[in-house]
């Protein structure tokens, strides 16, 4: 076979020239197809490979799968999984077939084409279920993730799992129950013995860092957990770990500005008293956003005039940016945005903080200043260092999530409760950490 056909592949203005002949040639091309496939030098990308392969058929299916088996290396492993499992719906009856076979790799790569047959991948659910229970993790995962990727549907089939068995299915059948459904899709039973398993791990439960791409928090001193959740019109919390309050609020905050109704406001996390102070984390306390900041605004004078004072923050764990919020006695001190949005300035409230200008000082600027009257490095160097600095602002006051740590001083029970946005809305169905 003309090696430089499937080079060919590779090369725009000739692809489609190549991919015919390859095709023409059928099962003669298949062993040559599947070896460019573990080339680390080759030019081709697994796409056209693939897709000359899906119209060679069944040749080029058993090819693909004796890479598969026969593959030493994960990088071959993994060209050839990524072209085996794109082989689309004509190919759904064998990668059915395939989920039983003796190699891991070949079962795992057999349910992701599955999953991207898409709807037609719906005939062969009843084939995915028992590899629920499979004795190999990744294969039992990958099937878990691909029944949620088929939607409700499959809501009655997982639920009769759990109520049926078999026992090795059940505990991936309830991750997937969590993830499609929430806890409307969940048994009493299974609700109860969720909130059994939270109980007892609580009394060891330590105080654990936030880990949020995006982190926005309200801070308040002392430890009256139950009235900042009365003033805040927060209700039904609900106790949970670290692990667990963190994990809500990381993937609330992923929500954010995806299709509503669910858009990252409907809970928070509310911790314990952490070293003389009780934090709200969630999307809801956004200092900064358009949506959130004015009643962010209110909502801190009203608990600064009950507890002396109260902050928010944002900080963008991906260099995302920095807001500040300080309230104290019922009036706004400060308020500062730096995000790169063209609008941060209007937000910004109040005299530079004590901290802004020791910071500026150490940078050699002016403690005081105005950003008309600014030069453009000037302006240019506090923006940057003002980019990054909401968590030293809340060390400084007081405690950051984001540093808190085991030996972080902590006394009560942390909950996640509804906001009033979360009473109208509903909350997004999810599978988290406890």
């Amino acid at each position: 076979m003309d090696t430089d056909l499937v080079r060919d592949l590779g090369v725009p203005d000739r692809r489609e020239a190549a991919a015919d002949a390859l095709v023409a040639l059928g099962a003669d091309a298949v062993e040559r197809l599947v070896r460019e496939l573990t080339d680390e030098e080759s030019g081709v990308d697994w796409r056209p490979i693939s897709d000359v392969l899906e119209r060679i058929g069944d040749a080029g299916f058993d090819g693909l799968l004796r890479g598969l088996v026969s593959a030493s290396a994960e990088s071959s492993r993994k060209h050839i999984g990524f072209a085996f499992s794109h082989l689309g719906p004509s190919a759904l009856d064998r990668y059915t077939a395939a989920l039983s076979h003796p190699v891991p790799a070949v079962r795992r790569e057999a349910v992701r084409g599955i999953q991207y047959c898409g709807e037609a991948g719906r005939t062969a659910v009843a084939a995915l279920l028992p590899l629920l229970g499979d004795r190999d993790q990744e294969v039992a995962r990958q099937v878990q993730d691909t029944l949620i990727f088929q939607g409700p549907y499959v809501i009655p089939k997982l639920q009769r799992i759990r109520e049926q068995g078999p026992g090795r299915q059940r505990a991936r059948a309830l991750t997937a129950l969590a993830e499609l459904g929430g806890e409307p899709a969940l048994s009493r039973a299974d609700v109860a013995a969720i909130e059994r398993l939270i109980r007892v791990k609580l009394p060891d439960d330590r105080p654990e860092g936030m880990w949020a791409c995006w982190n926005h928090w309200i801070a308040v001193p002392g430890g009256d957990q139950a009235g900042i959740v009365q003033m805040l019109g927060l209700v039904d919390p609900r106790p949970v770990t670290f692990a667990l309050g963190n994990d809500i609020v990381d993937a609330d905050g992923h929500g954010c500005g995806q299709d509503e109704p669910h858009d990252g406001y409907e809970r928070v996390f509310v911790t314990p008293e952490l070293d003389g102070w009780t934090l709200v984390l969630g999307a809801w306390c956004d200092p900064c956003g358009k949506e959130r900041s004015e009643d962010v605004l209110r909502l801190c004078t009203e608990l600064s005039a009950r507890y002396g004072r109260a902050h928010a923050y944002y900080y963008g764990g991906q260099g995302d940016g920095s807001a500040w919020l300080v309230a104290e006695q019922g009036t706004v001190i400060r308020r500062y945005c730096e995000t790169g949005e063209g609008e941060d300035e209007l937000l910004t409230l109040g005299e530079p903080l004590p901290y802004e200008r020791a910071r500026r000082v150490e940078l050699g600027l002016r403690p005081d200043w105005d950003p008309a009257e600014e030069s453009q490095d000037d302006e240019e160097e506090w923006r940057w260092t003002a980019h990054d600095l909401a968590r030293d602002i809340a060390r400084f006051f007081g405690v950051s999530p984001l540093d808190i740590s085991a030996d972080t001083p902590s006394r009560g029970t942390g909950v996640v409760a509804l906001t009033p946005y979360g009473v109208a809305h509903g909350v997004t169905a999810g599978a988290y950490r406890i």
